[in-house]
């Protein structure tokens, strides 16, 4: 009896442990928590804000004087990065962020970094266009939460603002504290007089119209008229005229796909170059095709045989660089892995209905 009293005695104590344990791993933050944290400013007077319910984030901001703000930025401590970035445009290229982490010896760290572009090598730590406070930044975990708190030098902070969380696991180490791909980021935007956020994708309109036209123009119509040249020749003169009135939909839409994307770049300030590079050249290969069509020789001149060698030529290679540019774009927005496997399901069906097509009429021939 008495060792069994001591068994039950020692296993409510185990469980009251494991709740304990359990419920301090769970801890949430909230604005209403009181926040004692060891940072170098005070901490009492801030402003607080949820700023990504997904990710669980909050922030607390203060006006310290005239020219200095105070930051404290909290969010799951999951062994990983957290990130905050001031963007001009809402854009992550371009913009400056306040990167922390604590390190596997426990140790805590922040950074400012320079996202110059998306690859790693672009990605710059120690450098952008904040003003960071001397000695002013740092950050903790506590009960299982991340506190990076830091103070900016500056009148009137941007007030387009970046999250991201990064890879779990997959910290910055020295000497080159290179940052790693993030697993999740959201921008918005914040007023610091009101106190309100909201995520927003900067002219996201725009930015839609100008995905969709194109990917529908050059990425799509554009595949569907040549293949209705090559494939359809047996019902004269349906395919001609089909093949004519898609092409000439899709150069149409295709431009004012390329009208919005310079418009886009005007307002985000954006650089995209090699898109805008890509793009430049199949308007001109559309231009050279349309121009073509003109020019056309009857059947039976000599030169028919040189003009059907450039056009299939010229037609071909529009399309490869259309799909290029269009899975690019995809990139540069930031739109994820759906967009592109919406856009690679359909032109993986293109591809397989082509060869069913080039089969039979090789069998015909």
């Amino acid at each position: 009896m008495k060792l069994s009293s001591i068994s039950i005695t020692f296993f409510l104590v185990l469980l009251h442990g494991s709740s304990v344990h359990l419920v301090n791993s769970q801890q949430t933050d909230s604005c209403g928590s009181n926040l004692k944290l060891d940072v170098p400013f005070d901490t009492t007077s801030l402003h607080c804000l949820p700023v990504w319910s997904r990710n669980d984030f909050i922030l607390r901001y203060v006006q310290t004087s005239s020219n200095v703000w105070s930051f404290v930025l909290s969010a799951p401590d999951t062994n990983a990065f957290i990130a905050m970035g001031f963007s001009s445009s809402g854009m992550m290229v371009g913009s400056s962020a306040m990167v922390g982490w604590i390190s596997a010896d426990g140790s805590g760290k922040v950074k400012q970094y320079f996202l110059g572009g998306q690859r790693p090598n672009l990605v710059l730590p120690d450098q952008g266009n904040l003003t960071v406070v001397s000695n002013y930044r740092s950050i903790t975990s506590r009960s299982s939460r991340l506190y990076m708190a830091f103070q900016l030098n500056t009148t009137q902070p941007l007030s387009r603002l970046i999250y991201s969380v990064g890879q779990i696991a997959v910290i910055p180490s020295s000497p080159g504290y290179a940052l790693a791909q993030h697993r999740d980021q959201v921008s918005t935007t914040l007023n610091y007089v009101t106190g309100s956020s909201a995520s927003k994708s900067p002219h996201s309109r725009l930015r839609k119209s100008h995905g969709a036209l194109n990917m529908l123009s050059w990425g799509i119509l554009m595949i569907i008229g040549a293949m209705i040249a090559r494939y359809c020749k047996q019902w004269d003169p349906i395919w001609f005229y089909s093949h004519a009135a898609i092409q000439s939909c899709a150069f149409v839409l295709g431009i004012s796909g390329i009208i919005c994307g310079l418009v886009l770049e005007n307002r985000l300030k954006a650089d995209v170059s090699t898109h805008k590079g890509l793009g430049i050249f199949i308007l001109v290969l559309g231009c050279l095709q349309v121009m073509a069509a003109f020019a056309r020789p009857n059947k039976e001149s000599k030169m028919r045989k040189f003009w059907n060698w450039y056009h299939y030529s010229g037609g071909r290679i529009l399309v490869v660089f259309s799909m290029a540019n269009v899975f690019y774009g995809i990139h540069l927005g930031e739109k994820g892995s759906g967009w592109k496997a919406g856009y690679g399901v359909v032109i993986v069906f293109l591809i397989l209905f082509s060869f069913i097509l080039e089969v039979k009429m090789w069998r015909r021939k």
